[in-house]
């Protein structure tokens, strides 16, 4: 969807440029940002680890015989194995597969695409709604700031809204312009992408918060990139 990499200036211009006319006409706040991705993901390789150990353990109660073939080396072939020598062994190979699921995926890119599409989900909005909550929310007088957030890695966005503006825009509204967005960064066009997003933003904004006398500029128009 998206390549993980900064945006040039003349691409942060381009987007300030775009929110910047948006909001020539209505009192909407339209603030911007771009992460790389928005969680580490660190659980997703203990997770796996755990489930590989957990997958041994079944294997063994399903098909004893694998144990006795594994523990051959052991006994030479010749009697029944020692309890203790089973246990260590079935210890043994759940370590092993632990640490090759923790450390296999210590690659951020495997580690996202193994996570469930659902728990990126939740996990870019809940980093959206915290970036929201710190940049936007409740800093306009009239809470009419929104924020349009794109997460590269896990190629998602997300739009999050002001109290004025969520209870006269329903959430589906903004259907086009994730729709623009994902269009171009699919492309490769990030900038692109964001500010076609930010003019069919301002498409519903005009419509339901036209400018209005007086109503300052509350809030940075520049592309943040985190």
């Amino acid at each position: 969807m998206a390549r993980a990499t900064r945006l040039s200036p003349e691409e942060h211009a381009r987007v300030t440029a775009a929110v910047r006319t948006a909001e020539i006409d209505t009192d909407g706040e339209i603030v911007t940002i771009i992460a790389r991705r928005s969680d580490s993901y660190r659980d997703t390789a203990l997770q796996y680890g755990a489930l590989a150990m957990l997958a041994l353990v079944g294997l063994v109660a399903i098909w004893p015989g694998l144990a006795a073939a594994a523990l051959v080396p052991f006994t030479g072939g010749w009697g029944t194995p020692d309890p203790r020598e089973a246990f260590t062994a079935l210890l043994f190979g759940q370590a092993i597969l632990f640490l090759i699921a923790r450390f296999g995926l210590a690659w951020t890119p495997l580690k996202i695409a193994l996570t469930p599409r659902a728990t990126r989900s939740r996990r870019v909005r809940r980093r959206a709604v915290a970036l929201f909550r710190a940049s936007a929310e409740k800093r306009t007088e009239t809470r009419v700031g929104i924020l349009l957030y794109l997460s590269l890695e896990e190629r998602m966005a997300e739009i999050v809204a002001d109290e004025a503006i969520h209870k006269r825009v329903a959430s589906e509204r903004w259907g086009d312009a994730m729709a623009a967005l994902v269009e171009h960064v699919r492309a490769g066009d990030t900038a692109a992408g964001m500010a076609a997003a930010v003019e069919e933003m301002a498409t519903i904004l005009r419509a339901e918060f036209p400018k209005s006398d007086g109503n300052p500029n509350e809030l940075p128009d520049r592309l943040i990139e985190l």
